[in-house]
């Protein structure tokens, strides 16, 4: 299955379960991918969250429901998924601007409409890369706990990263580097797929490593298995530069190439912390198998 079928077959799954307990874990499932990794993207291609979206169409339909029936308030709450009223009626009015109770009198409303997702031509781009396939390696790292079950913030990745740099775990890793790293000694960022042994920490930072004892209580050595890599370059001021790059992966190198994303643990390699240069260079590896 391709990355836009992938979605297609998410969203679906999500509006056929609207009104139910939705599972982040279940919709990625839908798409063959980890909760972090399907979060991830997309964010990326949409511009809102998984949550977000979950929640607007509730909320839009929940608007429907109140100007066409006569079903009480509380229920209406409870069947789009909140506990009481007054939680619904903050929300409510949030997304619409007026009180459930307005929208029953008549009050204009917002609809959220439906994702459907289409692959359009917006004209030719050209998007450098390359190819590597690797054997299995051992990765020394520090990992941050991320629920695959639960909604995926991204600020907890920049945060990981900067304390990381402030604790001195960075450096700790940098004396792990062997000689011949693959990434060119430089320090990772693994956003484990499917690979992951436990589904609670799905990211990590750290460095290829060979055969070496592990002093820190804090790391972990982790077994990466074989996998061909797409590796794409990225250039500018970080994140901006890193987001635009992962749009044009999922949106345009894969719907238009003979690879799609495997599941496998991916990277972002980072040659330095200089990442608020304009030019600024990095690479993103990203687990693929042919279609």
């Amino acid at each position: 299955m391709d990355w836009i079928s992938g979605i297609q077959k998410a969203v679906d799954y999500m509006e056929a379960h609207i009104t139910e307990e939705l599972k982040f874990d279940e919709i990625a499932k839908q798409a063959y991918s980890s909760s972090f990794h399907f979060q991830r993207v997309f964010r990326i291609l949409c511009g809102y969250t998984l949550g977000d979206y979950i929640r607007m169409r509730r909320l839009s339909l929940a608007g429907s429901e109140l100007a066409a029936s006569n079903t009480r308030i509380l229920d209406i709450a409870v069947k789009y998924g909140y506990d009481t009223q007054e939680s619904f009626s903050r929300a409510f009015t949030r997304f619409h601007g007026v009180s459930p109770s307005q929208a029953r009198n008549g009050a204009s409303l917002k609809s959220f409409s439906r994702l459907s997702v289409k692959l359009s031509l917006d004209g030719g781009t050209i998007i450098d890369y390359r190819m590597e396939t690797k054997d299995g390696f051992s990765m020394i790292c520090k990992k941050t706990g991320l629920s695959s079950e639960k909604e995926l913030s991204f600020t907890h990745i920049s945060d990981f990263w900067r304390q990381c740099n402030e604790d001195g775990t960075i450096e700790a890793l940098s004396q792990y580097i062997p000689e011949d790293s693959m990434f060119n000694h430089s320090i990772v960022g693994a956003s484990f797929g499917n690979d992951a042994g436990d589904s609670n920490y799905p990211y990590a930072i750290g460095i290829p490593c060979h055969n070496v004892s592990v002093i820190e209580d804090a790391f972990s050595v982790e077994e990466i298995p074989s996998h061909t890599y797409a590796v794409f370059q990225c250039r500018g001021k970080m994140p901006d530069a890193f987001h635009r790059l992962y749009h044009q992966i999922y949106s345009e190198f894969f719907p238009g190439s003979d690879y799609r994303p495997c599941g496998g643990t991916d990277f972002e390699v980072y040659p330095s912390a200089d990442v608020n240069n304009p030019a600024y260079t990095c690479e993103i590896w990203v687990a693929v198998e042919k279609k």
